[in-house]
């Protein structure tokens, strides 16, 4: 399920930002992008956040910046000057240089100006860095469970229309067994002579094609399983994607077996109009972990 959350903590003048953004994913996957030198509390970031991203992947982005301290420091390597500046006297009689090198010059050369980023201690800072993580974990949960809500009457609805297209095919299913028989008589009438048996054999026509088109059985299942999956978004406490996935394969599975056996334009327009629902919630289904 899509989503963003972000945590801010600032303790012992150093600011901790820790920002996740979700995507959907079959599996779950967590990327973290700490600082450099940070990777020590890497194990102890995932476990703040794999209980909250159960499935799905989590990109979680950490800064640490200090407050109020530059970002670093800077320092001269004066021994190295001191040989530059010796250097440079020896230089100057030999040929002639009156003017001695300035400060400004000394240090635009190579390796007398150290730069130092500031440097901050992982292990002593863990604690409000995972705080910052347990922010982000909130604020991400919160903005999930307003997706969720929404998917969650998206789900409902299209259930509801499932339902009202079985109840429409299980009402159409005894008009096709009719029409064919119908079909059946008007052209053994058309075609063969009135003698005793015809009768018998439309009869036993009929009813050979009503057992070969008969979907009860599978507008049953598809029932059962539009039943359950209401519960299981009703009453589950648990990931439910995976489930809801499985519960979807099977009705697009009584769906095409009805499709297949129906042999009625009415009815596969209702196929298709299940089959198109179906499509849809599996696509939201994805965003569910």
């Amino acid at each position: 399920m899509t989503g963003y959350g972000r945590g801010e903590v600032t303790s012992q003048g150093i600011r901790f930002v820790v920002e996740i953004k979700t995507v959907n994913h079959r599996f779950q996957e967590l990327v973290l992008r700490l600082p450099q030198g940070w990777m020590s509390v890497e194990e102890a970031v995932k476990k703040v956040v794999q209980p909250v991203v159960r499935r799905g992947r989590a990109d979680v982005f950490v800064h640490v910046e200090g407050v109020g301290k530059p970002p670093c420091s800077l320092s001269v390597d004066w021994g190295l000057v001191d040989l530059i500046v010796q250097s440079a006297t020896e230089m100057a009689p030999r040929y002639g240089i009156k003017t001695p090198p300035t400060a400004a010059e000394l240090l635009q050369l190579p390796g007398v100006l150290k730069i130092e980023e500031t440097r901050f201690d992982p292990q002593a800072l863990e604690e409000p860095l995972l705080e910052a993580v347990g922010l982000a974990c909130k604020a991400l949960a919160t903005m999930r469970k307003r997706e969720g809500e929404a998917l969650y009457r998206d789900l409902v609805d299209r259930s509801e229309n499932l339902k009202r297209y079985g109840n429409e095919i299980r009402e159409r299913a005894p008009q096709v067994i009719q029409a064919f028989r119908e079909r059946l008589e008007r052209r053994m009438e058309e075609w063969l002579e009135r003698e005793a048996g015809w009768m018998d054999r439309i009869t036993g026509e009929a009813a050979l094609f009503a057992d070969k088109a008969d979907i009860e059985e599978e507008l049953t299942r598809l029932g059962s399983h539009i039943d359950q999956l209401g519960v299981v978004l009703l009453h589950s406490n648990e990931p439910i994607g995976r489930q809801l996935d499985f519960l979807l394969q099977e009705m697009n599975r009584e769906v095409n077996t009805i499709g297949s056996k129906a042999n009625d334009a009415k009815i596969g327009a209702f196929v298709v109009e299940c089959k198109s629902e179906l499509e849809k919630m599996r696509e939201q289904v994805q965003n569910i972990e």
